[in-house]
């Protein structure tokens, strides 16, 4: 079974200001009880952690951006085994198995997925035993620089897994070039690799937020500085019982057009264009600037996205301001649920 290794507890020391060579005849003070205690909540916390494999069909949506065969990480938050993880790990899944630390291998199907915060939930065929949930914390109370933990689940190539010490470095909305928008998000630093569905910790091992992606600005304001983003728990909590009952949740039926976008001197670029989409039905191409969306301006993803979405339907037409090259259009299209394009995984 996977521990916290010298490293690990060095670089958790080394963050709170302390360091492993102290004298063993020193005192024990407030503060290296608190860094004991860290310790001792994370390697708790670190116990839930589990490895994610995941397979889909080849003709599935997402198979051509996000592959037909998946690993990543997930963390147990339920009594029942339930596991909380990224998304699109889970997406259109075949088929779904749970690597333990103990190097077990367990079949799981998919509970529910949803799209408008990206978190995913899947739970195994057979029970999980001697593995105790974590508790949901929460981003709102953490300051830039609280030292936290983040683990990866074990696969066959690393049955060990792996735990690192990062940073929180900033709080902030996160909107994604993929028509997807969160109000808040955290960013950590130094990055980790396989981050995807990678649970976030607190120093008392409450789970922070899950691992989403790899970004280069953490920090914020277009800077230099490479981090992770992790979409928070604050955003499961209140979805969390609709998810297990529904396999979703109603704010995940929203218009979706297909486009891949980003933000270029205060105006929204569209640098892709889905196959089959709304957008390329209506003859969106990629360099097209979209201007304003029912006669609103925007000009950043987050104003594209949240005026896209304010319809009572996900198929109600939406009037897009377009430029192409040197001439200004009006585009009507009809957008869909994206839900309504992919397959459902085995289980939901």
């Amino acid at each position: 079974m996977r521990i916290l290794n010298r490293w690990s507890l060095w670089s958790l020391a080394a963050l709170l200001g302390f360091a492993l060579g102290a004298p063993a005849a020193v005192a024990a003070t407030p503060a290296t009880d608190n860094v004991q205690a860290a310790i001792s909540a994370f390697a708790k916390a670190n116990a839930a952690v589990v490895g994610l494999r995941v397979a889909v069909a080849a003709d599935a949506a997402s198979a051509e951006s996000l592959g037909k065969e998946r690993a990543g990480s997930g963390v147990v938050i339920g009594p029942d085994g339930l596991i909380l993880t990224i998304g699109y790990l889970m997406m259109e899944a075949d088929s779904i198995q749970i690597i333990t630390q103990d190097n077990k291998t367990l079949p799981a199907q998919a509970v529910a997925y949803d799209l408008a915060t990206g978190f995913g939930l899947v739970r195994p065929l057979l029970p999980l035993r001697g593995i105790e949930p974590v508790a949901l914390g929460s981003l709102q109370d953490l300051q830039p620089g609280t030292p936290l933990m983040a683990a990866i689940g074990a696969q066959p190539d690393n049955a060990d897994g792996e735990v690192a010490m990062t940073q929180l470095v900033s709080k902030r909305p996160f909107s994604g070039y993929w028509e997807y928008h969160i109000d808040a998000a955290a960013f950590t630093s130094p990055p980790i690799g396989n981050h995807s569905g990678a649970p976030l910790f607190n120093q008392k091992g409450e789970l922070i937020g899950i691992g989403s992606l790899y970004v280069g600005d953490a920090m914020g304001g277009n800077r230099r500085f490479p981090g992770n983003m992790f979409v928070p728990v604050d955003l499961l909590k209140p979805i969390l019982a609709e998810m297990q009952r529904t396999g979703g949740t109603a704010i995940s039926r929203r218009p979706w057009v297909g486009v891949t976008s980003a933000e270029q001197g205060g105006r929204v670029q569209i640098v892709r264009v889905s196959k089959e989409s709304p957008a390329q039905k209506a003859g969106l191409a990629p360099g097209d600037l979209v201007l304003a969306v029912d006669g609103a301006r925007v000009a950043t993803l987050e104003e594209f996205y949240k005026k896209l979405w304010a319809r009572a339907r996900p198929d109600a037409e939406v009037s897009l301001t377009v430029l192409q090259g040197a001439d200004l259009k009006t585009i009507v299209l009809k957008p869909v649920d994206r839900l309504n394009t992919m397959r459902k995984p085995a289980g939901i």
